[in-house]
């Protein structure tokens, strides 16, 4: 009998029967097998204070005879099932029931499949459509989708909820699990089935995979009023982060010169916790108290860094339904610590810790802290508010055209909306946009058509559908259209 299993499983029962806690000798056990991973948003080597044992002494007595039951089920099940059983996957499966018992999507034991796909995750790139997905609710939901990615380009929307991937439910799926599917070689195409609040009724999207590079750092500069604006544009917090951002600051401020800086993490998923310090040492002076972690048995411990002090010029952060984890204690912690104005829409709320452990070829991960910010307000589930709320215009939260038919005069559905706000943003006088086609929608059609040298006939075909959605994601790629950069930039010099 494997007895690696079996000790993984005396391991998972400690953690979680002993308050969460690890023992010492459990975690001198996995220090030979390699020290626990970072990952999201993890502090990196955080520790976990062991509860004392004298009160916890009850636990750790009934902790053998637990075990005890597991390794009686699974010998009589040995012995006696009908049929035979791999020994091996009943330990795996009492792992998975142990951890899932917390009812946390957040905390999970991964195989050693699960597990290399996980760490993948932290590498320079890979392939598949470029999504941070998540469970919220009990369904599987982007938290977003990567700037420049497949899924950004078909339309993938913070908050979908993807119901089923090429056909195949994820119902009661891990986050893993559904990964595991979504994933695949470049060039490939996946279908999801898509959810998502305000639709009528869920639809299907398909993505091509693509190589999806890991640059987590983008720099450009806007001018306004004579005054040179730089906007960093930061994607993910990943492991080359704090080197992208040290280098783009310092070309804004040495080589351009800048009057004023935005941040920009809308769309940004989060990712390593040391990252995200990194760049707040910018901006903060030395042993300002940024976050802090809370859990059930400990008082809320604050987490300072030596900072390199606060900016003499002025700075305003950029969030939205898609920044999540890293990104809201970045947007929290610049405008409680330094008050800057953080524009733009509540983000995702996305604020635990997790915490990996290498167990047997396979990983633990499983949530040991809420995040807080520095005026104590909990992320998790709220999410950060903006200082000053600023919606895109509503072209921005439109998919493409999803239809199976020609869109044509008389037709009422969410496609004819998508199609008329579409229009409406392209500057066509369109009077209504609610979904219904009426004769109004066939002259903007029309003269749509004759603009830009299609075949004049007042249906949406295939042609007249793929130039509108060419000039409109153009349209939402210009920054003049982008009203939350456009506030965020406005709000330095007022």
């Amino acid at each position: 009998m494997n007895m690696s299993k079996k000790f993984v499983v005396l391991l998972v029962l400690v953690a979680f029967l002993v308050g969460g806690a690890i023992s010492a000798t459990a975690m001198n056990f996995l220090a030979d097998e390699g020290e626990p991973q970072v990952k999201e948003e993890e502090q990196e080597q955080e520790e976990v204070e062991m509860p004392d044992d004298e009160v916890h002494s009850d636990v750790q007595e009934g902790l053998g005879e637990e075990f005890t039951k597991i390794q009686q089920v699974i010998s009589t099940l040995d012995e006696y099932y009908i049929h035979e059983v791999d020994v091996d996957s009943l330990y795996e499966g009492a792992i998975e029931g142990v951890v899932s018992s917390l009812d946390d999507p957040f905390s999970e034991y991964m195989d050693a499949e699960m597990t290399e796909q996980f760490q993948q995750q932290l590498e320079s790139s890979f392939e598949g459509i470029g999504a941070e997905v998540t469970q919220r609710e009990g369904h599987i939901t982007i938290i977003s989708p990567l700037a420049d990615s497949p899924a950004e380009e078909s339309g993938i929307r913070p908050n979908d909820r993807i119901l089923a991937v090429d056909e195949e439910s994820v119902e009661d799926y891990t986050v893993n699990e559904a990964v595991q599917l979504i994933r695949g070689e470049k060039g490939t195409d996946v279908v999801l089935t898509i959810d998502r609040p305000g639709e009528d009724e869920p639809f299907d999207i398909s993505i091509t995979r693509d190589t999806i590079p890991l640059v987590t750092v983008r720099p450009h500069v806007e001018e306004t009023n004579g005054q040179t604006v730089g906007v960093l544009e930061i994607r993910s917090f990943g492991e080359g982060t704090a080197e992208e951002f040290a280098e783009e600051l310092a070309y804004l401020e040495d080589e351009v010169g800048i009057d004023g800086l935005v941040l920009d993490v809308r769309g940004n998923p989060g990712g390593l916790f040391d990252a995200v310090e990194n760049v707040l040492t910018h901006f903060m002076d030395g042993e300002e108290t940024y976050v802090y972690t809370d859990r059930h048995d400990m008082e809320p411990e604050p987490s300072t860094l030596d900072g390199q002090g606060v900016k003499d010029y002025p700075i305003s952060v950029l969030i939205n339904e898609g920044s999540a984890s890293a990104s809201e204690i970045l947007a929290a912690a610049l405008n409680e610590v330094n008050g800057y104005e953080v524009v733009g829409e509540t983000t995702f709320g996305k604020g635990t810790v997790q915490q990996t452990m290498p167990l047997d070829g396979g990983m633990l991960k499983m949530t040991v802290f809420d995040w807080l910010t520095p005026d104590g307000n909990r992320i998790e589930g709220e999410g950060v508010d903006p200082t000053i709320e600023q919606r895109q215009p509503e072209y921005f939260y439109s998919t493409l055209i999803q239809s199976e038919e020609p869109l044509e005069y008389d037709m009422n559905n969410s496609e004819v909306r998508k199609l008329q706000l579409m229009l409406e943003g392209l500057g066509y006088e369109i009077d209504r946009t609610d979904g219904y086609f009426d004769d109004n929608t066939v002259e903007v059609v029309e003269q749509f058509q004759s603009d830009e040298g299609l075949e004049v006939t007042g249906v949406v075909d295939e042609p007249t559908e793929e130039r509108i959605e060419e000039l409109i994601l153009d349209a939402v790629m210009e920054p003049e259209n982008d009203l939350q950069l456009q506030r965020a930039i406005e709000i330095l010099f007022e």
